[in-house]
């Protein structure tokens, strides 16, 4: 019971210098272009993503602590902009790419029941690219070694990006007001 009392106030820690750490960015940034593999073993890239507006998210497959609300929460989001009829893209982005392979990335989709019309989970990369991704162009924190083993100190946050490919927002993934504010704002772009 310790153990598990220690793990969760370090979680509480940690989940909290994310987001102080996420405090301060320079935005908008410019996506590099890159090319992943999609659940579906197809390569995407940032080129199909040309002059549509898109919210990016950091998750992984084996995540217990914030993933099991984001990822439901971004499928509401995904809910609530179909019935608003915006065409707006979804990409996770796996932290772990050495676990979620594309098999794994539609096991984890089936288990949520993720509608994957315009959303796709994306792997194939190495953990120093998407390190790299995260950092400095989604101007957030990627870590591995979170509070238990095989855990990832990743961003909660939902990210906005522009027809341009630019990051020009990001709202918290936790947060029911911030991604009301989320839709909010993409009804007016």
């Amino acid at each position: 019971m310790k153990l598990y009392v220690l793990n969760l106030f370090i979680s509480c820690i940690v989940l909290f210098l994310v987001a102080c750490g996420n405090a301060v960015t320079s935005l908008p940034k410019e996506v590099i272009d890159f090319e992943f593999t999609s659940q579906d073993n197809k390569r995407s890239s940032l080129k199909e993503f040309d002059n549509k507006w898109w919210i990016a998210n950091f998750m992984y497959t084996n995540c217990t602590f914030v993933c099991p609300t984001t990822i439901p929460n971004l499928s509401n989001v995904q809910n609530n902009l179909q019935e608003l009829d915006l065409d707006i893209q979804i990409i996770s982005f796996s932290v772990d790419p050495s676990n979620d392979s594309p098999k794994i990335l539609r096991e984890y989709i089936e288990e949520y029941q993720v509608n994957t019309n315009n959303w796709s989970f994306l792997t194939g990369y190495s953990f120093e690219d998407i390190q790299k991704l995260s950092e400095d162009f989604f101007d957030t924190v990627l870590e591995g070694g979170g509070p238990t083993e095989n855990e990832f100190v990743h961003s909660t946050n939902f990210f906005l990006v522009s027809p341009k490919g630019e990051v020009i927002e990001k709202y918290n993934g936790l947060s029911k007001k911030e991604i009301d504010i989320m839709i909010d704002d993409l009804k007016t772009y």
